[in-house]
């Protein structure tokens, strides 16, 4: 990765720590032009007050999205979902609801505070089936062939390795696996210069992909049944969009590079300062390692 790349993951690092951190002090926190005012293309007013009432004050002052992908992920009963850079944990919490409790919903963060948001939200909330994870969305710490659907929330924008997010959202889903995500995409005619006149890149415009781009780099991957719905303007030429699309049911991936055999349950990720082994006296590590015990950690 060059220089010029990890300065700006750590610009967006730092943009949504600080976001945590406002909202654990009781304020709220948007993507989009403005660092902390909601408005209609962005934030909590683009869920339903059913959804908003049903989660703590802090989940829903933490949503920073551009969508609801929740809403047109078509969940279902049973199924397995990932919410790629889960923020504060509003839409994990609500895929975890329709998911049911034979379900499973990850949330997948590499922001500290924003993980430590997520926790606190959880536990207010009182879901089952929910387990977040720290790590990037361009090596997504979960094994290949083990999610039926992957969400999220106007934050694949923000990554400075598009090709890598898409390449592993692909392996990790299941054959026959689907897409559903919400995200800020650019009319074709606008070059990159362009866009980043509308707004900078950690306000989720500057990093956004054309239309043209976003199909042919989810093909590139391997999707297929590409749809990608422009629902609302973000700023000229730059509009919220629904991504769907699937992983074909003959697509198999072999097990990734993001896994390893002293995985924890499956799972190598570091997840979060709560994280506990069965054992106070034991770190997170030592946990997932120990002899005999499968998965010896546990948040």
């Amino acid at each position: 990765m060059s220089e010029q790349s990890i300065e700006l993951r750590e610009t967006v690092r730092r943009r949504y720590a600080a976001a945590a951190v406002q909202v654990t002090g009781g304020g709220a926190a948007c993507c989009g032009p403005q660092p902390v005012e909601a408005d209609e293309n962005f934030g909590a007013t683009l869920y339903t007050d059913d959804e908003r009432g049903a989660l703590p004050a802090e989940a829903v002052a933490a949503s920073l999205g551009c969508g609801n992908p929740t809403a047109v992920a078509e969940l279902r009963e049973g199924e397995r979902v990932l919410d790629l850079g889960s923020g504060g944990g509003i839409d994990v919490l609500l895929s975890a609801r329709r998911v049911g409790p034979t379900g499973k919903a990850y949330g997948l963060d590499m922001t500290e505070e924003m993980l430590a948001l997520a926790l606190a939200n959880a536990r207010k909330a009182g879901v089952a089936g929910v387990e977040f994870l720290k790590g990037t969305i361009e090596a997504i710490p979960l094994p290949a062939n083990t999610i039926d659907v992957v969400i999220s929330n106007c934050v694949i924008n923000l990554s400075v390795d598009k090709p890598a997010v898409f390449a592993e959202t692909f392996r990790v889903l299941r054959p026959g696996g689907r897409i559903g995500v919400s995200d800020v995409v650019a009319d074709d005619a606008l070059t990159p210069e362009r866009r980043a006149e509308r707004g900078d890149h950690v306000g989720c415009v500057a990093g956004a992909l054309s239309f043209a781009e976003y199909r042919a780099g989810l093909a590139s991957a391997g999707f297929t049944d590409i749809e990608i719905t422009p629902t609302h303007l973000v700023a000229d030429g730059m509009h919220s969009a629904v991504v769907r699309a699937v992983k074909p049911s003959g697509a198999v991936e072999e097990s990734g590079s993001a896994t390893s055999a002293g995985s924890c349950c499956g799972v190598s990720a570091c997840r979060t300062s709560d994280e506990q082994a069965d054992d106070p006296s034991t770190t997170g590590a030592e946990g997932k390692t120990a002899p005999g015990s499968g998965c010896g950690c546990q948040g």
